[in-house]
């Protein structure tokens, strides 16, 4: 798995622009094959999202490169990732920023718990994981130096914003499912504004929410 894991870093990230070092050495250090379901991991590192159970995918080597790439991490930043999915993207931010400096939320518990056991497994355990409505962030930690959200809302969810810190950077695709999809990185300029720029399209599975409990009172 080691040439595949080389192979997939020069033939599918090097070879299409990506040009951090410490992406491409973080690229190169994490098992990808072992955060997929056993059926899938022959083709762990092949140029293609792959399913993970509960309708969700990990993202294409490409995809997930180019996205830390824009994060600009250069270690010690706090970093928040909405989407853990199958934990790969975590464990990518966690070789460059530290584990202990990013937090990962999930919203599907089976996701989550398997995504906690995978990174516990690869020496990750310092990640912190949390199983809630990732459209909402997380306040306790903020504010957050990077954050990247690896599922698409139709808009860019206030919340985010408002934990994003002064010079911080957030990653997310936005677009309704089905429909043109844009990759944004958005900054936080010391004087309060955001300024955005878009990337490349892109198509991602849809940002679930909570859906709020049913109301318990009878009709009238």
């Amino acid at each position: 798995m080691r040439q595949q894991r080389e192979q997939m870093v020069t033939q599918q990230v090097e070879a299409r622009g990506i040009r951090d070092p410490r992406v491409l050495a973080a690229m190169r250090a994490v098992p990808r094959h072992r955060c997929v379901p056993l059926p899938s991991r022959p083709r762990a590192y092949e140029d293609m999202p792959l399913p993970i159970g509960e309708g969700q995918t990990i993202s294409q080597p490409y995809i997930v490169a180019l996205m830390s790439e824009l994060a600009d991490i250069q270690g010690g930043e706090r970093v928040l990732e909405v989407g853990t999915g199958s934990g790969y993207q975590a464990a990518i931010l966690a070789e460059l920023a530290g584990p202990e400096r990013v937090y990962t939320i999930e919203i599907l518990p089976a996701l989550a718990s398997s995504a906690r056991g995978t990174l516990t497994a690869l020496g990750y355990a310092a990640i912190h994981t949390k199983v809630g409505d990732g459209y909402l962030g997380w306040p306790e930690a903020a504010p957050f130096d990077a954050m990247l959200v690896t599922a698409a809302p139709e808009h860019v969810p206030q919340p985010l914003l408002d934990q994003l810190a002064v010079n911080g950077r957030l990653v997310i695709p936005v677009g309704p499912e089905g429909l043109s999809q844009i990759l944004r990185v958005i900054e936080r300029r010391p004087d309060g504004r955001f300024v955005s720029r878009d990337v490349i399209p892109v198509a991602f599975v849809p940002l679930q929410r909570e859906r709020p409990p049913a109301d318990p009172s009878p009709p009238r």
